[in-house]
């Protein structure tokens, strides 16, 4: 079994110890922030005796930790929670244990849609996972249901079982958020902005610095409004800093920065820090001032430009990622235009772009003006033909360059060939680099000096001139 579609979990290939509580097997979907939830009860699982092994089948139970956030992560997590309720009536697990934004976000509604899971597992409930795979075993049924409220400050991330590879790993600085944006349902399933401790951070930071994290990738609903529940004012930037100075750290990277509590200082400490990659995802959703008031964004068009523009300028080759939204209910055809216009000036290095999801309980779904699907299908295609172009564009002007290239994996099928990222790749959602090694010595988790010498599309081709480090 895979964890997050792609990664393949730790086994032990050997049998169940005496000591051992029982096997489970694990599924994670959804974003990065979930995969940390994972990793977390993975590593209360393992620390409370449960073995965790690669097949569902055969397993004592089999958790599934779940996306609720769109119709089309909604449908991915119904249909693993579905493949686990099938192997346990054929008798091949004898229970499924459901957690996450799905459960939170239906809570009893999932139970009584389906009624053989076997447990409900709040997203801050989480750290009661052994003790609902104690009773799932014990057989006591009586309690099917854990839920508690969102908490003031994050919770604790330490001690998890890393399912990313060794290299890289995700750190997680804040839960849920303030920003009611009416697209969103996120407040409802995370609870408000709850910024975790700055001593906090630097401890689960450092203990991943000694697990061997070379690529460190910070994490939350909403990064630059970190602090200021806790402290009274954003303190992202001393954060960095502390971050910046941990030993064993390569690169740092930055996500899901929103276009606010963005200053001089802090775009000071990315440019100038020796290990923060100069790469910021920046999520926008839109560039017409009407559509971002309607989805409440609570910035403007000419405020964004000027923002990009002082990132850009105050950081040397920084690559931008984002994302938009198409079809968000009353977007009109000169709306759309306009956010066409915006991506056609700014020519971002990295976009996604999706469809507006009606999600029922979001301020979103009672506007007037919902755009036919059609339409919305349409205009994202359209976005991403313009982005195809920016981005093989991009590709094309790194060919000739010399760049640290991260390696990731062996390319299956080829001869010392390697997949990796540069530093405008973040792992899954971005291009890849596809290394070979000539004469050098090449392993996962080195950085190699290489050539580009070629594009493919979105992705570079690369000559390793330097063995790796």
């Amino acid at each position: 079994m895979t964890i997050d579609g792609s990664t393949e979990l730790p086994v032990i290939d050997r049998p169940p110890s005496p000591e051992t509580k029982g096997t489970y097997a694990f599924v994670s979907l959804g974003c990065p922030k979930n995969l940390v939830d994972s990793e977390r009860m993975l590593g209360l699982l393992q620390i409370d005796g449960y073995q965790l092994v690669q097949e569902p089948d055969g397993a004592d139970f089999v958790v599934v930790n779940t996306c609720g956030f769109i119709e089309n992560a909604r449908e991915e997590s119904f249909a693993s929670i579905d493949a686990m309720l099938e192997l346990k009536r054929e008798g091949r697990t004898r229970g499924v244990i459901v957690t996450g934004c799905l459960a939170e976000r239906q809570k009893e509604q999932l139970l009584d849609d389906r009624p053989e899971i076997d447990s409900l597992v709040g997203v801050f409930s989480r750290d009661e996972i052994t003790r609902v795979a104690d009773r799932l075993l014990g057989d006591m049924h009586e309690q099917r249901t854990v839920f508690h409220p969102a908490p003031l400050r994050a919770l604790s991330d330490t001690d998890r079982l890393r399912v990313t590879p060794r290299h890289f790993a995700y750190l997680k600085i804040s839960e849920g958020c303030d920003r009611l944006c009416t697209f969103c349902a996120i407040p409802k399933m995370r609870g408000k902005h709850a910024s975790k401790p700055l001593e906090d951070v630097l401890l689960e930071a450092r203990q991943l610095a000694a697990d061997g994290v070379r690529e460190l990738i910070v994490v939350a609903q909403d990064t630059t409004y970190y602090g200021i529940d806790i402290y009274g004012e954003p303190r992202l930037t001393e954060l960095l800093r502390e971050l910046n100075s941990i030993e064993g750290f390569e690169w740092i990277r930055l996500m899901y920065f929103y276009p606010m509590y963005i200053d001089d200082e802090l775009i000071e400490v990315i440019a100038n820090s020796e290990k923060i990659v100069p790469y910021i995802d920046i999520p926008l959703q839109h560039a017409d001032d009407t559509m971002l008031r309607r989805m409440a964004r609570r910035v403007t068009r000419g405020e964004t430009e000027t923002l990009l523009e002082k990132l850009r300028s105050g950081i040397p080759g920084l690559a931008l990622r984002t994302t938009m939204i198409t079809g968000f209910p009353g977007e009109t055809t000169e709306q759309f235009e306009a956010m066409k216009q915006f991506i056609e000036q700014q020519q971002f290095e990295r976009l996604g772009v999706f469809t507006y999801s009606f999600e029922p309980d979001t301020p979103a779904a009672s506007l007037p003006g919902h755009v036919a699907p059609e339409t919305m299908q349409e205009r994202q295609d359209v976005l991403m033909q313009l982005q195809k172009k920016h981005a093989f564009s991009f590709a094309q002007s790194q060919v000739g360059s010399t760049q640290d290239v991260l390696i990731d994996t062996p390319l299956e099928g080829e001869v010392n060939v390697w997949s990796g990222r540069t530093f405008a790749d973040a792992p899954d959602v971005d291009a890849r680099v596809y290394v070979t090694g000539g004469e050098q010595q090449i392993a996962a988790g080195q950085f190699v000096s290489c050539e580009i010498v070629g594009s493919q599309g979105y992705d570079l081709i690369a000559y390793a001139i330097e063995h790796g480090r």
